[in-house]
């Protein structure tokens, strides 16, 4: 339900223009819709086990009702909804806010990507996007969004954001923790990356099997792949797809992700920064990246 505002009304009308010509098993489907003289209502379908933050964000560690089966396909069915909006449709629509609150799970634990508040439809051919605005959540979107001379904006920010949420879903946890128990805990991609670059165990569970090990790395290892810095590092959809459904053996560490360019000025300031402190440098918070949007051309 909306309050009939000019933005709401504008992402209203987005989002119903959009879900229209959607019909994919891992893509919400859009019941109806009123409009009265205040207020917006968009009907979808139930879903009984709600949005997948809920399940997989806790306070209590590894209470996750979820298995590691489960989770794995999970995320093969968003990959395949992010992927048929990218290349399935008559349009190439990208949906800009994937997160974990806006995956939702029918009663067979089915994901559907849903909210298409913010997405924008493109011709097939294009391959970049035109933006007037920044678009998403902060702690999904993006680096281009910031950051222009990264990269365009294409489908590949919705990568960014599909390997952000994978991440939280391998790992159980939000991404950024300003409250982890150990600095170089806050930022979760760069602490695990660390981990694997170590080759050191990695606490999954007191009882897990050795196939829940390797499910839990398989979707570290493609998330790390997603979260590249410069798009044209991160694989598409498609790409992602076949990694999920392939042998994790075959899949390589990649760069360590960073949360800011290396020539930015933060980046400069913390590089300094690290060389008088024993903290660790994790990356900041996203709002930094809001401000360093101000600084360039």
């Amino acid at each position: 339900m909306l309050n009939k505002s000019k933005a709401n009304g504008q992402e209203f009308i987005n989002e119903v223009a959009t879900i229209g010509r959607i019909h994919h098993v891992n893509v919400v489907r859009l019941v109806g819709f009123c409009v009265t003289a205040s207020k917006h209502a968009l009907v979808y379908d139930y879903m009984p086990n709600g949005s997948l933050d809920k399940l997989i964000f806790s306070d209590c560690q590894n209470s996750s009702p979820l298995s590691w089966k489960q989770v794995c396909e999970i995320a093969k069915g968003v990959a395949r909804g992010i992927e048929y909006l990218h290349q399935g449709c008559d349009m190439q629509i990208l949906h800009f806010d994937i997160k974990p609150h806006n995956v939702l799970l029918d009663e067979n634990f089915v994901p559907k990507v849903s909210d298409f508040g913010l997405a924008k439809l493109y011709p097939m051919q294009k391959s970049i996007a035109t933006l007037t605005a920044v678009r998403g959540t902060l702690g999904y979107m993006a680096p281009e969004l910031f950051y222009k001379r990264i990269g365009r904006v294409s489908h590949k920010a919705d990568v960014y954001s599909y390997g952000m949420l994978l991440m939280e879903m391998a790992g159980r946890r939000r991404n950024v923790d300003a409250h982890a128990e150990h600095s170089s805990q806050i930022y979760f991609p760069s602490w695990i990356y660390d981990k694997f670059d170590q080759v050191e165990e990695m606490e999954i569970g007191d009882h897990a099997t050795e196939e829940e090990k390797t499910i839990t790395r398989k979707l570290i290892l493609i998330a790390l792949w997603c979260i590249q810095m410069t798009p044209e590092d991160r694989p598409s959809m498609r790409e992602v797809l076949e990694m999920l459904e392939g042998d994790a053996s075959g899949l390589r560490l990649p760069p360590k992700p960073s949360f800011y360019p290396p020539d930015s000025p933060i980046s400069m300031q913390r590089s300094s920064d690290s060389s008088s402190s024993d903290e660790s440098t994790a990356p900041l918070c996203s709002s930094v990246a809001l401000e360093i949007e101000q600084m360039d051309d």
